[in-house]
């Protein structure tokens, strides 16, 4: 077996087969030489917007202050909780603790690592303005159940949808099953630019503007500030690059799901226990996760093997010692769990088949092997 390192994400192979358009658009920003706020923003969004088909979509710096300005943009604040997972990036939580707010953390089902909705009720207090779900992995959580539960008790739903851009729920697109949706554009996403960058999609009107507003430090026109904002605009360039991806991103998402039920099949034939995906939606494999014990051991005998891994997440967020004493919710016991034994594996829409069986074979391999 080979042990030349094979690439996580290759993001060199995408480049090559889409240099043509974003070059182009590279060259038509260094042209007209608009880097903040350029025709290519106002270009993004729209195609965004009709992408998803969530209404008014709102480009930002990244999908971390994609997050504070919806957050923002509803008013939450000192004193207020947000329900959410403790299994994800910390930005999630982060968010909610710069706006003052308090993350309440929900424990996740074990077999998808989403947010479990069923335990989401029993942490609704008095002061419960929001619940985020995350859409981890690149499948949607339960959005409608979750929506359903929100409508009841009068919340908001801001779905942090960084790592599920492109995915179908239930024959809709991600970033337009909630009150506000949140996506990321760092390179390593399923739509990602070569920087950071972001977006925020919502279908209500006034939280659109006070969005737009946040993100030009609270501008309604020029220095004419109306509320309290940041400085989060996305550069030009930036949306010159996604744009330069568009036209190849349905054929990346179908790759993906196609690559994704492969490893499917190659590792539940081999035994191996992975992430499940529900049948009323789609991933986007933004990471492929598999649960193994002993893990240091078996990336250790991967990196060997030429193949790289990675968790996603090593710690819960409630257990991180930033949070650990501002947060509530009590434990989380299948996060913590998981957090001991995910491992993801190299993904990417231009994943060879050949290089699949070698990882799933490689990784059966160490399995197998005596500790």
């Amino acid at each position: 077996m080979s042990s030349e390192m094979m690439p996580f994400i290759d993001l060199a192979a995408q480049y090559r087969d889409t240099r043509s358009h974003i070059d182009a658009g590279i060259q038509r920003v260094l042209d007209h030489g608009k880097y903040i706020m350029g025709p290519e923003v106002a270009e993004m969004e729209a195609a965004l917007a009709d992408y998803t088909a969530g209404g008014h979509c709102i480009s930002v710096s990244s999908g971390t202050e994609a997050l504070l300005i919806a957050l923002m943009a509803l008013g939450i604040g000192r004193g207020d909780e947000v329900i959410t997972t403790p299994f994800t990036f910390a930005a999630t939580a982060e968010m909610i603790a710069l706006v003052g707010a308090t993350p309440v953390f929900v424990d996740i089902e074990s077999d998808t690592c989403n947010i479990d909705v069923r335990l989401i009720a029993g942490k609704i207090t008095p002061r419960t303005r929001a619940i985020i779900p995350v859409s981890l992995y690149g499948q949607p959580a339960d959005m409608d159940e979750i929506a359903a539960l929100a409508k009841k008790h009068r919340l908001a739903v801001i779905d942090d949808a960084a790592q599920s851009f492109g995915a179908d729920y239930k024959g809709r697109k991600s970033c337009s099953l909630a009150t506000i949706s949140c996506t990321s554009f760092f390179p390593s996403k399923p739509l990602g630019c070569y920087g950071d960058g972001g977006a925020i999609f919502t279908e209500d009107d006034a939280l659109a503007q006070a969005c737009r507003e946040i993100r030009v430090h609270g501008q309604s026109e020029r220095y004419v500030h109306t509320r309290i904002g940041v400085g989060g605009r996305m550069d030009t360039l930036q949306c010159a690059v996604i744009l330069g991806k568009l036209h190849r991103f349905d054929w990346e998402v179908e790759q993906r799901i196609a690559i994704g039920a492969r490893y499917n099949a190659l590792l539940d034939a081999a035994g191996i226990r992975r992430v499940v995906q529900r049948d009323d939606r789609e991933s986007v494999y933004a990471q492929y996760t598999v649960f193994v014990d002993n893990r240091a051991a078996v990336q250790a005998a991967l990196q060997a093997a030429g193949i790289p891994t990675a968790v996603h997440y090593p710690l819960p967020l409630n257990r991180q010692p930033a949070y650990s004493n501002i947060s509530g919710g009590g434990a989380t016991p299948r996060s913590e769990a998981a957090a001991a034994t995910v491992m993801s594996l190299p993904m990417h829409p231009y994943l060879a088949s050949d290089d699949q069986d070698r990882v799933v074979d490689a990784l059966a391999e160490v399995l197998r092997a005596p500790s």
